[in-house]
């Protein structure tokens, strides 16, 4: 649902620049009003194509985050009597002079 109002927000800002375009032009500046509206319709697409994009690697998120808990919940619990791993050595003391 958020895909969907995310698009329908991406083309009112479209027409609303083609709009703003075509009204606020003499009519001598109607090829410069043509390329800019073009132009604004491309961006339009482009940002659409990111909005597209970023709302498929949420999903693939989701999804791996998923996984992940799902995975995490199947691994066995950790043995609370198993033998203490061995600590590191203490760091050797310099020679005092």
């Amino acid at each position: 649902m958020t895909e969907l109002l995310r698009k329908l927000a991406i083309a009112g800002a479209a027409v609303a620049a083609l709009s703003v375009a075509a009204c606020n032009t003499p009519a001598e500046k109607a090829p410069e009003a043509a390329a800019e509206a073009t132009n604004a319709a491309a961006a339009a697409d482009t940002a659409q194509s990111a909005a597209a994009t970023a709302a498929d690697a949420a999903a693939d998120a989701s999804k791996a985050a998923g996984d992940a808990a799902t995975s995490a919940a199947a691994a066995p619990p950790a043995d609370a009597t198993a033998a203490p791993a061995t600590p590191a050595p203490a760091p050797a003391t310099p020679e005092k002079k």
